[in-house]
């Protein structure tokens, strides 16, 4: 079966994990798969240098006019390069990844006739991207492409439900999916805090994503200047990347707190071993691959209630879920920080959850699973 993956790009992040778990994991003896991808952001870390990987090996296609950025003329270069690239491979399934090449690709798709077409939602854009006016158009785009779709995969039940409310696609063409996460190897805690030149004693808070801004840094470095209020000895990390504007903004607003910018770390494992608390201040996710990571690696987590977070972590249980804004994340924190027995537990808790849960074979499993459906 001939498989073609269309993601907008392969920067450090969920999607591009995920596309590469399923090229890495699917059989290839049934599955005949390449992958088309575009160019990345400014600020933006490339997942293939990264992950050891390489743009030109065999069975990557890179789109030059394919990027996350609305370009109207570069978008319409890109779709024609999409159906090219379609009408010359002639797939029997097309599965899109992320919001640009989900419209695009599965628009191509659809033109060339292709029998069996897919999307992954690894998140949506109806709220903390664009303008209420683009969200609406994207929104409008989105219900008439779900009517031609074969199947909707997407990460969490609640994404599903937000999706289906705002009338994008039925319940009945969803299939829930959860990402499947290659286990880290875990950083023993005293080593890992040693690369990363912290004290053994000091306690630490730690964020890990890009640095845009629905992902909310600077509700992070509040965060962190109310938690040093009645912690001061806290540490914060920040581990990842964003453009140098926006890193200058954000170093010029840390000052009331111990806060360190790590950049993108190659092993990500040494910071979630070395965090007491993993933090996520979003105003919009997906599923979080960054919870789901902390977790397998034992470390409790807090994070704002928002897409399906709450999916990963289990409020009081693995970590806490707690509402949009500064002060519940703070809040939440602090009471971490203050319980280390409860917080060990959780993170125990974090641990057997998230590796059941969200396990590669899981995920590929299913998949094969909807790809052969439409095979029949």
């Amino acid at each position: 079966m001939r498989v073609l993956s269309v993601v907008t790009r392969m920067n450090v992040g969920g999607p591009a994990q995920i596309v590469t778990s399923l090229r890495d994991h699917l059989d290839a003896g049934r599955y005949a798969q390449l992958l088309v991808t575009g160019v990345l952001d400014d600020g933006e870390e490339d997942w293939f240098r990264l992950r050891g990987h390489g743009r030109d090996e065999p069975g990557t296609i890179t789109v030059p006019s394919l990027g996350r950025s609305i370009a109207p003329h570069r978008d319409a270069l890109a779709y024609l390069h999409l159906r090219r690239v379609i009408a010359a491979l002639r797939p029997d399934i097309v599965h899109t990844h992320t919001a640009k090449a989900g419209l695009l690709g599965r628009t191509a798709a659809i033109h060339e006739g292709v029998p069996g077409i897919v999307h992954t939602f690894h998140g949506h854009l109806l709220e903390g991207y664009f303008r209420p006016t683009i969200s609406h158009g994207l929104a409008r785009l989105e219900r008439r492409l779900a009517q031609r779709t074969s199947r909707l995969l997407v990460v969490g039940a609640r994404v599903r439900d937000e999706l289906v409310a705002a009338g994008i696609g039925t319940p009945e063409r969803y299939v829930v999916l959860p990402p499947g996460v290659v286990v880290p190897e875990v950083t023993e805690r005293t080593q890992a805090r040693a690369s990363l030149g912290l004290d053994a004693e000091e306690p630490v808070v730690a964020f890990i994503g890009r640095l845009a801004g629905v992902k909310r840094p600077d509700r992070f470095l509040a965060v962190a200047e109310a938690v040093t209020a009645t912690h001061p000895r806290t540490v914060f990390l920040i581990a990842g990347g964003g453009t140098p504007q926006q890193v200058a903004k954000l170093r010029a607003g840390s000052s009331a707190a111990d806060v360190r910018f790590l950049g993108w770390v190659e092993d990500v494992a040494a910071v979630y071993a070395a965090a007491d608390v993993v933090a996520l201040t979003s105003d919009n996710e997906g599923m979080p691959v960054s919870l789901i990571e902390a977790g397998m690696c034992g470390t409790a987590c807090v994070a704002t209630d928002v897409g399906s977070v709450a999916e990963v972590v289990l409020d009081g249980h693995t970590g806490r879920v707690v509402p949009v804004g500064v002060e519940p994340v703070a809040r939440a924190v602090r009471e971490l920080l203050d319980q280390p027995a409860r917080r060990a537990a959780m993170g125990e808790a974090a641990e057997r959850y998230t590796r059941a849960t969200f396990s590669i074979e899981r995920m590929v499993t299913a998949v094969a699973n909807v790809y052969d459906e439409l095979d029949q």
